[in-house]
């Protein structure tokens, strides 16, 4: 049976995201060999959208996000290691949301949820 989802970001620079999730965002992780990390994550959720049958549009991506209990004191802790943020934190509907950069022309969202989990 299905037990976990495993993500992944497509870098320009995958040693440096890496390097950025293991040190900026500190998450667990184990070394497969070669500086090649596996990151543990520690819980998931996962959505369906949908999308504009218009050439061009969103059918077919996927998309990942973080999600945390307090956007402005994580933003505050990442803003400490050096995180960069493109957007202020505004109110979705389904989270306070916001987004920072990563290495490799990686931007991500996160978000504090406001409906219950």
């Amino acid at each position: 049976m299905i037990r976990g989802v495993h993500t992944m970001f497509y870098s320009s620079d995958a040693d440096a995201l890496r390097a950025f999730l293991r040190d900026k965002l500190q998450f667990p992780y184990t070394d497969v060999g070669g500086g090649w990390l596996i990151f543990d994550m520690p819980e998931a959720d996962m959505g369906c959208h949908p999308a504009d049958a218009n050439p061009g549009s969103t059918a077919g991506t996927h998309a990942i996000s973080f999600y945390c209990d307090n956007v402005e004191q994580s933003v505050a802790e990442l803003k400490a290691r050096g995180v960069e943020f493109t957007r202020p934190i505004e109110n979705h509907g389904y989270g306070l949301v916001t987004y920072f950069k990563m290495p490799g022309d990686v931007e991500v969202q996160l978000y504090q949820p406001l409906y219950k989990k």
